[in-house]
């Protein structure tokens, strides 16, 4: 069982829905991240999604394309990502760390290393799963079963838009847990249809066995809330970037926290007997 199903299972058990907050590596600071992560964690992170900045990121709204992009002009790439895993894992050895990228950069990775080079690093970063925006599932069998051998799940998208076959795709080669994407378009874009979420997820898991988590649209207590209902875990990102944009560096992590605190309250005052 990989570090990330260990945690899922458990707070399962619990009746706790997962929080995961979503930030782009490299921002807002160069050397903030492995601080603002274990501030994530104090907060009431479960599972973290560090964004891996990439000059073209299709699937990413305005405020983490501008994240992206300040982290790039800081020199933020694959490798730096990876050692800032590595400094979060001197403090921290079991929240799981998903990577949440591009197939680029992964590419460029092996092509100058080696052959499944970037695999066997992020293994070693600690690392616990991929979610590779513009890898489709049907040409990730390969890669799937490599990053399984090291104890890292593969994690895949799904959105208002997917079909009967693709759900079915990514059933059979995801693990983890699946990332549904509420709302058309990019991330931080349009307003959260908590009804239309509810009647998409047993559709959903009518083909995928693994926990769904949502995430788009989500910007406060009350929507992660009301998204909590249904889901197995919550994403937030956009909203998370928005707060920690403006702060001096002294109070990012901080606030950080406050914020995701709030988040977790709420979550868990829907848990049964509460």
């Amino acid at each position: 069982m990989s570090r990330i199903q260990g945690v899922l299972a458990q707070l399962q058990s619990q009746g706790r829905k997962a929080l995961i907050p979503y930030v782009t590596a490299g921002y807002p600071q160069a050397d903030i991240t492995p601080e603002l992560m274990h501030g994530l964690v104090a907060g009431g992170a479960d599972i973290i999604e560090l964004g891996v900045p990439f000059s073209d990121p299709s699937a990413d709204g305005p405020v983490i394309q501008k994240a992206g992009e300040k982290a790039l002009a800081l020199g933020i790439g694959l490798v730096q990502v990876l050692e800032m895993v590595k400094l979060f894992r001197q403090k921290d050895s079991s929240t799981p760390v998903v990577l949440m990228g591009y197939a680029n950069p992964v590419e460029a990775y092996d092509i100058k290393r080696g052959k499944d080079a970037f695999v066997n690093d992020a293994a070693t970063a600690g690392v616990d799963g991929m979610l590779i925006v513009d890898y489709p599932p049907e040409e990730c069998v390969q890669f799937a079963a490599k990053l399984r051998e090291q104890g890292m799940d593969l994690i895949f998208l799904l959105a208002p838009t997917s079909t009967t076959e693709r759900m079915a795709q990514v059933a059979r080669v995801a693990s983890g847990y699946v990332y549904y994407v509420s709302l058309k378009g990019v991330t931080g874009a349009g307003t959260l249809n908590v009804d239309e979420v509810e009647k998409m997820l047993p559709r959903i898991r009518e083909h995928v066995s693994v926990p769904v988590g949502v995430g788009f649209g989500i910007r406060d207590a009350a929507t992660a809330q009301a998204i909590g209902r249904t889901a197995d875990a919550v994403v937030i990102g956009s909203r998370l970037i928005e707060l920690i944009e403006s702060q001096p560096r002294s109070q990012v992590a901080g606030v950080a926290s406050a914020f995701l605190s709030e988040i977790r309250q709420a979550l868990d005052a829907q848990r049964p007997g509460m």
